[in-house]
């Protein structure tokens, strides 16, 4: 486990400026705090402070002087936190899941979803700030949001309500998820 990684290169995503598309304007504080406003709203990251970030051209830079495999790998996210914000304020992020099994169904009311998922009750979920849950059909909803992270975040809350489970897949899924199914006991 305590192998040496010299021979292996790290990411060099980090070197790459974030350009700003228009309608998009950044500001960065003293204290290292990268506000991006756009069409859709605000995002704001706060960055470590090994790493500099500058604002020229339109595009925003974050400069690492260092070779240190763990700040080098903070240069990459902070990079990719960045480019994750500016994409969010132009167009929304959005995961969507399907509910599969007899009966499963999920409907809004108001700011509450409600699931039936094979429970003895309902399952009331509240929308939080800055999400959308959108009903597409009683069986497919869609988390909708500007920030990447409290998207997919809200979606694996959501399919933790009733995870797939692997004879009939039965459960909450993502879309684009496969479920791996078990043969049963008349399969040998």
């Amino acid at each position: 486990m305590g192998k040496k990684l010299d021979h292996i290169k790290l990411s060099r995503i980090g070197r790459h400026p974030v350009v700003l598309p228009a309608g998009v304007t950044a500001t960065v504080s003293d204290d290292q705090l990268v506000t991006v406003k756009g069409p859709k709203g605000e995002l704001s990251q706060k960055v470590d402070a090994c790493i500099k970030v500058e604002l020229k051209d339109n595009a925003i830079a974050l400069i690492c002087d260092t070779e240190e495999k763990e700040v080098k790998s903070k240069h990459g996210l902070y990079r990719a936190l960045i480019q994750n914000m500016v994409t969010g304020v132009v167009t929304p992020y959005s995961k969507g899941l399907i509910l599969k099994g007899v009966g499963y169904k999920v409907v809004k009311q108001g700011n509450k979803v409600v699931f039936s998922v094979g429970y003895s009750h309902p399952v009331e979920f509240v929308e939080p700030k800055g999400i959308t849950i959108e009903v597409v059909n009683p069986n497919e909803i869609k988390v909708v949001g500007i920030d990447k992270t409290q998207v997919g975040q809200v979606a694996a809350n959501i399919r933790e309500i009733r995870k797939p489970e692997p004879y009939h897949g039965y459960g909450i899924r993502y879309a684009d998820e496969v479920v791996v199914m078990k043969e049963g006991k008349t399969g040998k």
